[in-house]
């Protein structure tokens, strides 16, 4: 595997200068509210969630300060996530998340920390200057180029993949690839996110057998490229950050090398999380490897005597239910308010929907506006059907308003949606009056998830059933048959039970 460092350009270090400093005043406004806050230099996701535990204690305890402090931690959230951006993707999406928290503070409904956030004088120079960036500032895009410029020379026939773990960064590659005469396409999840469509399973087979076929070589792919891409030709994969994780970095390097010796290139910008990243997904691949090796050897374990234990790091983190939210929906108000109730929250790229509560629930966010210009201009129930077939409890929330008076559309139209997705698709249809409304019902799902004791069933059933309804449940249940057919056969073979 070969590194890239790469240093990072001075406009971008002087706008993480001016976001650390917003930071360290959150930071000293949590230490003024007699909060235990550690330096800005050590402001982990670990140590934000011992401030966020710090807070909804003093929360239960009827504290009126601790309401406050839990809208200054989610601007530390986001600003945190601005850093990242400007470290590892650059300054096109830095520019597009700023002006994503500049109108939602200063349009109708914005979260408080966005709306604070944008009344600051440093952060509105930030956006100010982040307007005048008319090209891509980060050095990693050019590199990207001539890295696949010089495998396409050096074999013209070669594939090429490069990871990249956001949507917005994977658009731009496309974009500034092509611009430089490379053929490429962007390979991406189904779901749709604002006004970006995600790419259909039709879509993403199709472009799979284009890329096999060599219409483009380079696939410029999101982490749904990491798993089951059967691409076996692969010459070529760059990361174009590191990722913490050993298994999504073994899965990328897998990619690659399948039918001969590959490369593999992973970029990563000097004195950043980069190189945070490079090396814990490092030494936790080298951790696994040796404890594969300990394995294979290993005939028998001798039993450890049992002894009190040192308390972990999580016994001071929150112990709310675990949401695992979107990492494009974090200028939602929603995730402010889950974080005040003391969610214990983890930001992820979701393939699907918008939260994800254990392994049986995705969860989609609309409002009442959006689902209605999804229903008419782009595809909103290819996206609920992938979501719908992921899981087997997907929840559809639609917040504020009258569906039928969004826009002109005839009421038995949105009727027969409505239908579609809970009859034929089996999705929960939740509506809820706000952002505060939905996050609490959220949260109230996520606690009765949690709370479920015991193996879940596949094929759940009632307590009670009629022999009509053993019947059709026991016929239904063999493949390809389903409760319609079950119900004719029985009708044409009559429904007397036989030993």
């Amino acid at each position: 595997m070969e590194v890239i460092t790469i240093d990072l350009p001075p406009d971008l270090k002087t706008a993480i200068t001016t976001i650390n400093a917003l930071t360290e005043d959150r930071l000293s406004l949590l230490a003024s509210l007699h909060f235990t806050v550690p330096k800005r230099e050590k402001l982990t996701m670990k140590a934000l969630a011992a401030i966020n535990a710090q807070i909804q204690q003093r929360i239960a305890d009827r504290d009126p300060a601790a309401y406050s402090a839990a809208s200054v931690y989610a601007e530390c959230m986001k600003l945190r996530h601005a850093v990242t951006l400007a470290e590892s993707q650059g300054s096109e999406v830095l520019k597009g998340y700023i002006a994503k928290l500049v109108a939602e503070g200063t349009g109708a409904g914005g979260s408080k920390a966005s709306q604070r956030l944008v009344k600051d004088p440093s952060f509105r120079d930030l956006f100010e200057r982040s307007l005048g960036w008319t090209q891509e500032l980060h050095p990693k895009p050019a590199i990207a180029l001539d890295l696949i410029r010089g495998q396409l020379s050096a074999h013209p026939d070669s594939r090429i993949i490069l990871f990249a773990t956001y949507r917005d960064t994977v658009q731009l590659l496309v974009e500034f690839l092509t611009k430089n005469g490379v053929r490429c396409e962007r390979f991406v999840g189904q779901a749709t996110k604002d006004a970006e469509k995600g790419l259909s399973q039709k879509k993403q087979i199709a472009a799979l057998g284009r890329f096999r076929e060599g219409d483009f070589k380079v696939l410029i792919a999101t982490s749904v490229g990491e798993e089951g891409l059967d691409v076996p030709s692969t010459d070529m994969v760059i990361f174009y950050e590191a990722v913490p994780s050993e298994i999504r970095s073994i899965q990328r390097k897998g990619r690659t090398g399948r039918s001969g010796a590959g490369r593999v290139v992973v970029l990563v910008t000097k004195g950043t999380a980069d190189e945070v990243y490079r090396y814990v997904s490092q030494q936790k691949e080298m951790q696994m490897h040796k404890s594969m090796r300990t394995m294979g050897q290993m005939t028998s374990l001798p039993q450890k005597p049992a002894g009190p234990e040192q308390a972990s790091i999580e016994a001071f983190t929150p112990q709310g239910p675990k949401i695992i939210i979107d990492d494009r929906e974090t200028s939602s108000k929603v995730v402010e308010v889950l974080s005040g109730m003391g969610a214990a929250i983890r930001l992820e790229r979701l393939a699907h929907g918008d939260y994800a509560i254990g392994d049986r629930i995705l969860i989609e966010r609309k409002t009442a506006r959006d689902f209605v210009d999804t229903l008419i201009n782009r595809d909103l129930l290819g996206q609920v059907k992938a979501m719908a077939e992921s899981v087997t409890r997907p929840v559809l929330i639609v917040e504020g308003g009258d569906l039928s008076v969004q826009r002109d559309i005839h009421p038995n139209a949105i009727r027969g949606v409505l239908a579609a997705l809970t009859i034929d698709m089996g999705v929960s249809l939740l509506f809820t009056k706000d952002e505060q409304d939905t996050a609490q019902m959220v949260f109230v799902l996520a606690k009765r998830e949690e709370g479920e004791r015991g193996e879940r069933k596949v094929h759940p059933h009632k307590s009670h059933r009629s022999l009509k309804e053993e019947q059709e449940y026991i016929i239904s249940a063999f493949p390809e048959i389903g409760l319609k057919n079950a119900r004719l056969l029985l009708a044409h073979f009559g429904r007397r039970p036989y030993n």
